[in-house]
């Protein structure tokens, strides 16, 4: 139902090509503000196709848009360090080549679900784990986050701890909150159990605490993965994407 008009490898790896499925404005005059949406499935499995919907109605709405593939465990044998590593090159890739895409290198956001938000939240918060064959001089961090459910603490008191080997402080968002983090929007339903709500009510306290910009839309009685289009029948689907149009009208992107 959803078909990208466009896709582009945009990464060589080992384990294989990877590619963004672009979904162009209908009337593209100038650059327009663009966003890279990546899949959850708890750094495993997935697929881009869960932010097809989001991205043909925001094309539609004039806005460049882009669902990822990266690397996850069950198709690449990868860890989370390597999706967070896929997600910056992502976003640095598309800024290197805005211009010939017809994206405003200032105005790049990233969104995501789950695991997907992490990889999203992580390209803008964590210094680390960049593909050291890159340009540094580009910037792998997005302008703006959109971050559906995300996976914002790796620690035992959200989600990950166990498939990070000790190390889940390094790629925790809640604990590496600085000033200077990009705007966010963080839609949450208060009964997830995989990524609890508390969890991204904290993120969102220490961004405040910071100076940054940081809103939590929770949506009562809803569980992990509310938000998907699924069949189009799913009545969250649409009240998110309102939420999630409101949001970037507010950050000058619709």
């Amino acid at each position: 139902m959803f078909k990208p008009d466009e896709v582009i490898e945009y990464k060589q790896t080992p384990q294989g090509n990877l590619h963004l499925n672009i979904f162009k404005p209908a009337e593209l005059k100038a650059a327009a503000p663009g966003i890279v949406f990546f899949f959850g499935g708890g750094w495993v499995g997935g697929s881009p196709e869960q932010f097809f919907p989001q991205c043909r109605m925001l094309a539609e709405l004039g806005m460049w848009s882009a669902s990822a593939e990266y690397r996850v465990k069950d198709v690449h044998g990868t860890s989370p360090f390597i999706c967070v590593e896929d997600g910056k090159s992502a976003v640095r890739w598309i800024r290197q080549h805005a211009e010939e895409l017809g994206v405003r290198p200032d105005m790049l956001a990233a969104g995501g679900g789950s695991a997907g938000a992490h990889v999203a939240a992580c390209s803008a918060i964590i210094n680390d784990f960049d593909n050291p064959d890159e340009d540094a001089g580009i910037s792998s961090k997005p302008d703006l986050l959109i971050l559906f459910n995300p996976v914002i603490d790796t620690t035992e008191e959200g989600y990950g701890q166990e498939k990070l080997e000790g190390r889940e402080l390094e790629l925790s968002p809640r604990h590496n909150v600085r000033p200077g983090n990009p705007p966010t929007l963080i839609m949450q339903g208060t009964e997830d159990t995989t990524t609890p709500f508390d969890c991204a009510a904290e993120f969102a306290e220490r961004m405040f605490e910071e100076g940054n910009k940081c809103e939590v839309t929770g949506y009562d009685g809803q569980v992990h993965g509310f938000f998907n289009y699924r069949d189009g029948d799913n009545e969250y689907y649409p009240k998110t994407f309102e939420r999630l149009k409101e949001f970037l009208a507010d950050q000058g992107y619709l």
